[in-house]
């Protein structure tokens, strides 16, 4: 008899987008329900690319993260994106984990009980 895989119980959210409208709207309410309801015994925020600029101008986003972090969600963002857009600092300030992400996303992709969305 074969054995059923593990329903996965990890999600990683990759959130690249510079549109703020989709962070608001779809991206940060998707990640308040599933952190407030335990949907996922792990979830995982990863910030990367044009994402960083964003969240260093946005108080209102800043807010976000916070609420966030308080819901357990990890966060975590992309140290070269955020030093090209020159936003290391205020990601530490927001008590981000800011590091090279290239191989802790291919480890969450590879991971069969891990979902990654990315937005």
């Amino acid at each position: 008899m074969t054995e059923t895989p593990p329903e996965p119980d990890e999600l990683a959210i990759l959130w690249t987008s510079s549109d703020r409208e989709v962070a608001l709207k779809m991206v940060f309410s998707y990640v308040h329900n599933a952190a407030g309801k335990k949907w996922w015994k792990n979830l995982t925020f990863i910030i990367w690319g044009p994402s960083t600029r964003l969240l260093s101008q946005d108080r209102e986003l800043q807010e976000h993260i916070h609420k966030m972090k308080e819901g357990g969600v990890i966060l975590q963002a992309c140290r070269t994106c955020a030093e090209e857009y020159d936003v290391v600092p205020i990601l530490i300030g927001l008590d981000i984990d800011v590091k090279l992400m290239g191989e802790p996303l291919t480890r969450l992709l590879k991971n069969p009980s891990c979902r990654v969305m990315t937005f």
